[in-house]
């Protein structure tokens, strides 16, 4: 799916947590947060898309998942953590090119078209993936080393990145054609941005067939490169964009410019980001993979560059003005956004409440991110009990309401946006504060079952207000608003 992610480095945040973030741009596809208990998880799993049959261990652990509602293509889990504070966000749909994908086809599901032909299943792909992975591993290393044999045996019908992040490490995985990978460490001081392309621009394939300390790639990675004559770089340089990535016109509209718009937050005096001698301009190929920021990054900050609307630039598509260039490029918060998640692994607090999941359902850009404590045995039904039938009773459906709503009269309406996402940022965090303390002097996963109910209704309350302020301000600028001294 066309996705954005973030990924933050221990030493690169505000309070020294790790963190992996994704929007989760799908079609419009209704979501929800749930615990899946090792009773639930299936032991024999089978893709809806691709067909393929998967036996799995019996030994997984409890898990967060934002599956879909409508389960007509599969439960597309997209993200969570599990009970040993481990991370993950699944998947970032990459780019490839026509070299690398001739040399190792997409295994796709090849269905008999006459009778005695026996079908041919596909490989694993968004839809699974989390779902394989994330109830089975203890760290984010495992979690790549665990993909990878999965990718190995049953290869892929995709491009896709993949991230996991655990107290210390964050690891991000690109996949390559339909069996082959490679995944580096994200250093620890820097933030990684990925705007839908295959990201990577520096690996070093010594340590990934040695020590493997900061990366890791498929066993014939300098094998299937050499003989398949798929290296664009000059003078030895080992630019992985320029063997497996791609650069076309659609990048320069839809990719590159989300990735311009990150580097420049981040970055804002370091490079100049306008102009005719700009060092990276939105269409560049060569923005970097990832930054040490100019400050600490927190979680606040992760939620403003995933809402961007490519504010303070002349791409924004809500300016009164035509600037001639507004609304050219994709903006990272759009309208058919699922769920949006930072999966955030904690230091300095008790076990049980180092992991934090932040969930923002719908269009970032008008949507609250919530906090919400994954180490439990369920979610609230405010958060879970979610349907098709669209009701203001659970997050996922008052956040698209908002959105549709605030979009049409964005004037009048974003301030009101501001001081929600405000007001539920700083309520949360004010409960994470008092439930870390309470959870400290005496550990309890009742503790943790009482202030998700407590941040759901503070969600609630907000969302609320919210939608009936923004529905008034949308609702006086009907189009068919007449008094009697309009005659």
């Amino acid at each position: 799916m066309p996705c954005t992610t973030v990924l933050v480095g221990r030493k690169a945040s505000n309070d020294n947590s790790t963190m992996i973030a994704r929007t989760d741009d799908g079609h419009f596809d209704t979501k929800k947060l749930i615990v899946v208990e090792p009773r639930d998880q299936k032991r024999k799993y089978r893709s809806v898309l691709s067909h393929v049959e998967i036996e799995l261990p019996d030994n997984p652990v409890r898990y967060t998942a934002c599956p879909s509602v409508d389960p007509k293509n599969g439960i597309w889990a997209a993200t969570g953590i599990n009970a040993l504070n481990v991370g993950m966000t699944a998947t970032e749909t990459i780019t490839s090119n026509p070299r690398v994908l001739a040399a190792d086809p997409l295994v796709e599901l090849k269905k008999a078209v006459k009778r005695g032909e026996k079908e041919i299943p596909g490989g694993i792909g968004e839809e699974d993936i989390l779902v394989l992975v994330l109830p089975y591993i203890r760290s984010a290393r495992e979690g790549v080393k665990r993909l990878a044999a999965l990718l190995e045996q049953y290869g892929t019908y995709e491009s896709n990145g993949v991230a996991f992040n655990d107290e210390n490490e964050v690891w991000w995985m690109e996949t390559i054609g339909g069996h082959h990978w490679m995944a580096k460490r994200v250093p620890d001081e820097a933030v990684v941005i990925m705007p839908n392309q295959f990201g990577m621009d520096s690996f070093d394939m010594d340590d990934a067939f040695g020590r493997q300390e900061a990366h890791m790639c498929s066993a014939d990675l300098r094998e299937f490169i050499e003989e398949n004559r798929l290296d664009l770089n000059l003078n030895g340089g080992s630019n992985p964009r320029l063997i497996f990535g791609s650069a076309s016109d659609q990048d320069h509209i839809y990719n590159t410019p989300r990735a311009w718009f990150m580097g420049r937050f981040l970055n804002p005096t370091k490079y100049k980001w306008e102009g005719a001698n700009a060092d990276f301009g939105p269409e560049s190929d060569d923005i970097p993979w990832s930054f040490l920021p100019e400050r600490k990054i927190a979680v606040e900050d992760v939620k403003y560059m995933l809402s961007s609307n490519y504010q303070g630039t002349p791409y924004n598509p809500y300016l009164n003005q035509d600037t001639g260039v507004r609304g050219k490029y994709r903006s990272i918060g759009i309208n058919r956004t699922g769920v949006t998640s930072v999966c955030q692994i904690r230091s300095g607090v008790p076990e049980g409440v180092k992991g934090v999941e932040w969930i923002c359902f719908a269009s970032t850009t008008f949507d609250a991110l919530l906090p919400v404590y994954p180490n439990v045995p369920k979610m609230p039904k405010y958060l879970s009990d979610v349907t098709l039938d669209v009701s203001t009773e659970n997050f996922y459906w008052a956040s698209a309401l908002i959105g549709a709503l605030a979009d049409h009269s964005y004037n009048s309406c974003i301030q009101h946006i501001m001081r929600y996402q405000n007001a539920v940022m700083t309520k949360g965090r004010q409960l994470l504060i008092e439930y870390d303390r309470k959870y400290a002097e005496e550990p309890s996963e009742k503790l943790l079952i009482e202030a998700n109910e407590r941040l759901a209704q503070m969600a609630k309350e907000q969302s609320t207000a919210a939608l009936g302020k923004v529905l008034a301000e949308s609702s006086a600028g009907m189009k068919n608003g007449y008094n009697r001294a309009d005659n």
